[in-house]
């Protein structure tokens, strides 16, 4: 029998309860889970009130990797391989989708808020989109299908967000927030060729990725606004680098990170908001204006850019060991507490 844990109201302990996965429709397959993240958007859903648009009770989780066990017509290729299931999953056939917007498709599917999630041994997902995964070249890498499960929200996010920003060779990255989002942002920016720049208020983040492509690390405690942009301003011309142009990726998902991060545009600048909080900010939108720079908005990632972001990691260019911790998902409300207190670094993935 399958087993999944449910979030029954806000803050209640999730409770598991078993049940037997549907057959598969059409084009839809049922993945036997290897692992699945959690995120702070789980968290949001679960303790700050964040609405989820499937009532509840509700699976959480859409980090999520796995093997195909059983598909519906149409998809019975799939069956026996290893995957990742994509965060936000589009229909792939209104209007946006086919003009290559699936991340606004107003059909699109994320597990663990508009469908069950990956807190379970079994879920039932579109085939479309489905990213595959060669467990051997994860192996060569000293790494595991659940592993991977992070890829689905916590590497891919970032990825797209450089994608769409055009992070490049030679291009000075700000990273503000350093966690599960952040670490990876630092990562693959510095895999595209940029020389990055950390910001966060954690000491033990900060030095977790200076070991990974972070050139500079900042605390964001030991700042103001005036003296964070100079410490970078001062980095950039001692070494060479750009005062104009950069790119700031928000990932710490606070208002006291968004304003900050605002605060650090520069003339032809682009800043990526790819934290999310429920909290309201105030800032001097003519900024926008008057130094011509951009402000870009990054909702998941398109099921297409998947391949991009897991080469990333099969050819040891993104570092995932480091960053990870698996835990048995018999133990997710003490996961749940243990990460909203902040009493883990490291991202969580609960395997069945």
């Amino acid at each position: 029998m399958a087993r999944r844990w449910q979030m029954v109201s806000q803050g209640e302990p999730l409770q598991m309860v078993e049940f037997e996965p549907a057959p598969p429709g059409p084009g839809e397959v049922v993945v036997e889970v290897a692992g699945c993240g959690v995120c702070h958007t789980d968290l949001g859903f679960y303790y700050d009130g964040v609405r989820t648009n499937h009532a509840l009770p509700l699976t959480l989780g859409h980090e999520i990797s796995g093997v195909v066990t059983t598909a519906g017509e149409g998809a019975e290729d799939w069956i026996g391989r290893a995957v990742i299931v994509p965060a936000v999953m589009p229909c792939g056939e209104c209007d946006a989708c086919k003009r290559g917007k699936g991340t606004i498709c107003k059909a699109q599917k994320m597990p663990g808020n508009d469908i069950e999630g990956g807190f379970a041994s079994h879920i039932s997902v579109p085939a479309r989109g489905l990213c595959p995964v060669d467990t051997d070249k994860l192996a060569a890498q000293g790494l595991s299908l659940a592993d991977v499960s992070v890829v689905a929200d916590a590497l891919t996010t970032p990825w797209q967000a450089a994608v769409q920003a055009g992070v490049g060779e030679g291009d000075l990255v700000i990273v503000n927030g350093v966690g599960g989002v952040g670490g990876y942002a630092v990562q693959v920016a510095h895999a595209l060729g940029a020389t990055v720049v950390a910001i966060d208020v954690v000491a033990d983040k900060l030095a977790a990725v200076a070991r990974y492509g972070a050139a500079l690390t900042l605390d964001a405690r030991e700042h103001d606004p005036r003296s964070l942009k100079g410490a970078i301003l001062d980095f950039a011309r001692e070494n060479g680098l750009s005062t104009r142009e950069w790119i700031v990726m928000e990932c710490s998902g606070t208002a006291a990170g968004q304003k900050a991060a605002f605060g650090l545009l520069t003339h032809g600048g682009t800043m990526c908001v790819v934290g999310f909080t429920m909290d309201k900010v105030e800032v001097r939108l003519s900024n926008l204006m008057a130094f011509h720079a951009r402000l870009l908005g990054n909702w998941g990632c398109p099921p297409e850019l998947y391949p991009g972001a897991l080469a990333l990691v099969e050819e040891g260019r993104v570092k995932l060991a480091p960053f990870i911790e698996q835990k048995p998902l018999d133990e997710i409300n003490e996961v749940f507490r243990a990460v909203h207190a902040g009493e883990t670094i490291k991202r969580q993935i609960l395997v069945p």
